[in-house]
């Protein structure tokens, strides 16, 4: 039903000055293993085949990583070290990959917007890498869950987990009605509210599934918090018109856009989900 997901993947990463400097911050490793890919993984488990990156100056080696290095692959060939190789070698047979360039930065919502030619006109899945997001357990990956709700709903879904009070000028909040457990109509929505003015806790985090109308919604947009194209504000927009959901994921997700969310990532891959 939903095939595609658009990892929008333009930006600087300053908070990684200097090693993004030349390296995109999607590719920062989480021990041996790419932030971006972990992303790719998460999208696959969810059935989805077609991954579309919103790319920008300097990001050549998104690319470079999802296609076959024949220099690398020849000298490791027949060696134990290609077996390291297996799982991003299963990702290129089983997923297709385009690209396009954001030549400004202008907002996640423009991010999304450029990638309209990629999408089309049909629903999509949004990831953000420096979102990493890891089963609970026994439990599907978050994108996997809300495809489920998509197929209930047929509607935008947001993924949102609660913060503390004090942390939620760093996001988009929601504000809704429960309609089942975990479930929410979104009724209002404010990106990066001033303190002590959101109108809950429930924090967006990076995972979407939009409708295709949004890229209409979008090209009406004005600049809004920080004079960039807010994906909140379209959503807003869109929940008034429509519907919008927001669910309460499970599972467990880093905050790898932050150096202390991306070292506690680091360290749980390393102790739970790593093997030498």
């Amino acid at each position: 039903m939903i095939k595609k997901c658009l990892f929008p993947a333009a930006g600087y990463g300053t908070r990684f000055l200097p090693a993004t400097k030349s390296m995109p911050k999607e590719m920062m490793p989480i021990v041996n293993k790419p932030l971006i890919e972990f992303g790719v993984d998460e999208a696959l488990e969810a059935g989805m085949t077609g991954m579309c990156i919103v790319t920008g100056r300097g990001k050549h080696s998104l690319m470079d990583h999802f296609d076959i290095n024949y220099e690398l692959e020849h000298q490791i060939s027949g060696t134990a070290k290609e077996e390291k190789l297996k799982d991003i070698r299963s990702i290129m047979d089983n997923a297709r990959f385009t690209f396009i360039r954001q030549r400004e930065m202008k907002g996640l919502g423009h991010a999304i917007l450029t990638g309209k030619e990629l999408i089309g006109d049909e629903p999509f899945a949004v990831i953000l890498a420096d979102d990493m997001c890891v089963k609970d357990g026994e439990e599907d990956g978050v994108l996997k869950q809300m495809v489920a709700l998509y197929k209930q709903f047929r509607c935008s879904i947001v993924a949102v987990e609660e913060v503390p009070d004090e942390e939620t000028h760093k996001y988009g909040i929601i504000k809704g009605e429960m309609i089942k457990d975990d479930i929410y109509r979104v009724d209002d929505m404010v990106e990066k509210p001033e303190p002590g003015t959101a109108p809950s806790n429930m924090a967006i985090i990076g995972r979407y599934i939009l409708t295709p109308d949004i890229f209409d919604i979008l090209k009406d947009t004005p600049p809004g918090k920080g004079g960039e194209i807010q994906i909140t504000d379209a959503l807003l927009q869109q929940a008034k018109t429509g519907c919008v959901l927001a669910y309460k994921f499970k599972g467990k997700r880093f905050d790898c856009g932050s150096v202390p969310g991306y070292i506690e990532a680091t360290n749980f891959v390393y102790e739970n989900m790593y093997q030498e």
